[in-house]
């Protein structure tokens, strides 16, 4: 028996530190894309270090990032921007690793300079780093880094955390780690119902401790039901349920699944403004704000409405209400408080900010793959993702601070500390569900469904993808002399051909 158990931890060890020993690259060479490491690292006078110091920074990519090459320079260089900021965030503690969100030190942060806004993005963008350590204990200073117990400031803002932790275990397929958190998963639900839910079942939030300071629909002192903190609860609730049907507890499951679905009709019923056809803010006396916000389609993050709301997606493409020349707009732009607030304390009510952005962006992918639509098209979804490319430049270098401009691209605190290298979105997860299209799921199935239109590249290459355990390759090559892997789209797992089609279509296959 105790050789058994020694076996079996050894297991959930291999699986928990993400082990890329199993196989490598099938096509591209790190060593291809070191002079983007080179560049940025040139860029700046590194005047803040933590675990992993620019110095380091191209021997820890080489371990632990997928690989992505392709036609449009921009794009692949922003990929490797991505991950290079990302590690400069860091950070080593007696507890373990965490993620900051300011390489600057917030008086308002937790212990160790975390803060919980941008968790969610810290997970969903780090579930493809190989070494799982990063994560894993971050995810365990928040929920147990405090004598056993959470971060003091855990709940200080709106928080989609225990979907995040959800969809981590979709990509790694450790579940003996998502089934360990799953008290602790329930205790934080509760204490969101006991501080933040109404009497009739639907969650408030002052917009300031949603991440989205002088809004339009709101006010930090405001207490409105709002359609952020309402999806992250129920995209909460139905990980919930899953990970109680993983830790076979049924009765868990149900009732997890039973508050999510209360949640959902609430936000049907409540939230939708039928005049707009958008979901909004419902302010404390029950009336609608009446004002189109970015927040209105972070329902579709979480898969929540029913089809009949699809038709909200019709204000995305609108350069009259979000669609602006250098990104989605906060706030609808034909609002008359569209930006009234003045500039450059962190105004929420129209300007671009990356954490709303990559939130639509996962949103739109989501609603592409789940429902039968004609409102958003794949040129839609790559001319939004192309705009956050073009978005990420100052000055003419790489760059993500926290908002900009949606005229002018200008980024609106870049010339202040506090707002470089901002860690508070997600880019190379987009990259990698969305327009490349791994679709991370709990079964032996390997899904793929790019959302780059026929026209726009004739080849990309994403590798070195650890997923479920195995290293996974997919190439697209239109007419199969770049890669000479073969003619169109194909799918590897460690190096082994799973599937290929002559076109960009959905393609799935057995693991």
């Amino acid at each position: 028996m105790k050789k058994r158990l020694i076996i079996l931890l050894t297991g959930i060890c291999l699986v928990s530190q993400g082990f890329s020993q199993i196989s490598k690259p099938l096509v591209l060479k790190a060593a291809s894309f070191k002079h983007y490491v080179d560049y940025f690292n040139r860029m700046e006078d590194e005047n803040i270090k933590q675990a992993i110091p620019n110095d380091s920074a191209w021997q820890w990519m080489q371990k632990n990032i997928p690989l992505f090459e392709c036609p449009q320079q921009n794009f692949e260089e922003i990929f490797y921007y991505r991950w290079w900021t990302i590690r400069k965030h860091i950070k080593k503690t007696e507890k373990g690793f965490v993620f900051t969100e300011f390489l600057i030190q917030r008086n308002y942060a937790d212990k160790y300079n975390m803060i919980s806004s941008a968790l969610g993005h810290h997970i969903y963008e780090g579930r493809w780093l190989h070494d799982q350590r990063y994560l894993d204990n971050n995810i365990m200073v928040w929920f147990r880094g405090n004598e056993g117990r959470p971060m003091s400031k855990l709940r200080a803002y709106s928080s989609w955390a225990s979907d995040a932790i959800y969809n981590r275990y979709l990509v790694n397929n450790n579940a003996a780690f998502v089934v360990n958190l799953l008290p602790d998963l329930e205790a934080d639900y509760t204490a969101w119902e006991h501080d933040k839910k109404l009497p009739g079942g639907l969650f408030w939030q002052y917009d300031v401790r949603d991440a989205m300071e002088e809004t339009i629909s709101g006010g930090r002192r405001e207490k409105n039901a709002r359609p952020s903190i309402n999806g992250y609860m129920y995209g909460n609730a139905k990980a919930i349920a899953s990970i109680a049907s993983l830790a076979h507890q049924p009765e868990t499951a149900a009732l997890y699944n039973r508050k999510a679905d209360s949640i959902k009709q609430l936000t049907q019923a409540k939230l939708w403004n039928n005049n707009h056809r958008f979901f909004e803010v419902l302010k404390e006396a029950d009336t609608s704000a009446n004002v189109k916000e970015e927040i209105g389609f972070i329902p579709w993050y979480f898969n929540m409405p029913d089809a009949q709301y699809d038709v909200a997606w019709t204000s995305l493409a609108d350069t009259k209400q979000f669609c602006a020349p250098f990104g989605i707009t906060t706030a609808d732009r034909s609002h008359p408080q569209f930006r009234m607030h003045g500039c450059c304390n962190c105004e929420w009510d129209g300007a671009v900010w990356p954490f709303a952005t990559s939130q639509t962006l996962t949103a739109m992918a989501n609603l592409m793959n789940n429902h039968q639509q004609k409102t958003v098209t794949d040129s839609l979804y790559f001319d939004l993702l192309e705009t956050y490319v073009e978005s990420q430049y100052y000055r003419g270098k790489p760059y993500v601070g926290e908002y900009l401009d949606e005229k002018t691209g200008y980024w609106l605190k870049g010339d202040q500390e506090r707002s470089r290298y901002y860690n508070h979105s997600t880019f190379n997860d987009l990259l990698i569900t969305g327009l490349v299209g791994l679709r991370p799921r709990a079964d032996n199935i390997i899904e793929v469904n790019p959302l780059l239109p026929s026209n726009k590249w004739d080849w990309f290459c994403l590798d070195n993808v650890l997923y479920h355990g195995k290293i996974i390759t997919i190439i697209w090559d239109k007419s199969g002399q770049k890669y000479k892997k073969g003619k169109g789209l194909s799918v590897y797992a460690n190096g082994k051909l799973l599937k290929r089609a002559e076109v960009l279509c959905k393609i799935e296959a057995s693991l």
